[in-house]
């Protein structure tokens, strides 16, 4: 007899048990918050706390089981952080960033959707991977500039070179940066969306620049409206 769909395989994992490529993949990472659990580590390695913060709907021991089935896959890794922080991170492998071209599809899939509306709320990350992804290069008008953009409890830096997007990560860099960006998560993806315009934000507060505000406005306009 042949496997039933989602039935237990030999690892006591659950297998479509189809010799299909795309069923392979599904039972790798097509469990419930698996590929979520993945985009929060496209910009860079987490720890367990951050990835809990990320995905706040996301319990506990769902959580860990997922980094436990994604890291026997192969899909990322745990390493131990330098002292002085004694921590675990997780990060992926180089295989796992393969998944780069599924989330393309999937996000303009996604946004063609007919019937589900773009509702919820999103992780920081988030909003810096949909400027890494809505970002249209100005050859016409070409600016270099880095900036470190704080966004509550995580740091990211972003690299302009002569009107092209060369670097979107998540962490603390030795180089020092052009523009210092501090906000909120919420604030800054309404500016990048042009909900709401960078002068409010600046003006009422929830977003300070330290540097060349001309560089964040260059910044905030290389994003077209969605």
């Amino acid at each position: 007899m042949g496997s039933e769909k989602n039935s237990p395989g030999r690892t006591g994992r659950r297998t479509y048990g189809q010799a299909c490529p795309i069923a392979h993949a599904l039972d790798m990472i097509g469990e419930r918050w698996a590929l979520l659990v993945v985009r929060e580590l496209r910009l860079g390695p987490r720890r367990y706390a951050d990835l809990q913060a990320a995905l706040p709907s996301l319990g506990p021991s769902v959580l860990a089981q997922r980094l436990r089935d994604l890291e026997a896959v192969g899909v990322l890794r745990r390493r131990a952080q330098p002292p002085p922080v004694a921590t675990r991170l997780y990060e992926l492998t180089e295989w796992g960033t393969e998944l780069e071209p599924v989330f393309a599809a999937l996000r303009t899939w996604g946004m063609r959707s007919p019937v589900v509306p773009l509702e919820g709320d999103i992780s920081a990350d988030t909003v810096f991977l949909g400027l890494r992804a809505f970002f249209v290069p100005r050859p016409d008008d070409p600016w270099s500039a880095t900036y470190r953009i704080r966004l509550e409890r995580d740091v990211y830096r972003v690299e302009v070179t002569e009107g092209e997007l060369t670097a979107v990560a998540r962490g603390e860099t030795p180089d020092p940066a052009d523009v210092h960006v501090a906000s909120d998560y919420r604030t800054l993806q309404s500016v990048l969306s042009h909900e709401c315009p960078l002068e409010s934000a600046i003006e009422d507060g929830t977003l300070t620049v330290t540097g060349d505000v001309g560089a964040v406005r260059r910044l905030v306009g290389a994003v077209p409206p969605r």
